[in-house]
């Protein structure tokens, strides 16, 4: 069975930096986008950004510049360097794959459960 697990989340400072990461587990076959997302109270799921398997990225333009996505295709792992936080980016930040579990004909949308990250002022 697939999984998506996150971790890193937690309590900043505003102008503090963080790193989470997503780790996929279980019988992979193959990894392609990997994908993070923030969700804040009371608010609508926003696509932070995206990294294909050969490492190209892309971001929501409110994202750009202090947002870094990476991965690390030898941990399953997919990471989000944030920096110059703010009170807005109080949010659950979840991220999503497109995995094929060994023996599936195709690949499929995995999502994590999130970690919760809370910017004091």
């Amino acid at each position: 069975q697939v999984q998506l697990v996150e971790s890193g989340g937690g309590l900043v400072q505003a102008g503090g930096s963080l790193r989470l990461s997503c780790a996929a587990s279980g019988t992979i076959f193959g990894i392609g986008i990997m994908r993070w997302y923030r969700q804040a109270q009371g608010k609508q799921r926003e696509l932070v950004g995206y990294i294909e398997s050969d490492g190209t990225t892309d971001y929501t333009d409110s994202m750009k510049g202090r947002f870094t996505i990476s991965r690390d295709n030898a941990k399953n792992t997919v990471y989000l360097q944030m920096s110059s936080l703010n009170s807005e980016d109080t949010a659950v930040y979840i991220c999503g794959a497109d995995i094929r579990a060994t023996m599936a004909p195709r690949f499929l949308d995995y999502w994590g459960k999130g970690t919760l990250v809370t910017v004091s002022p």
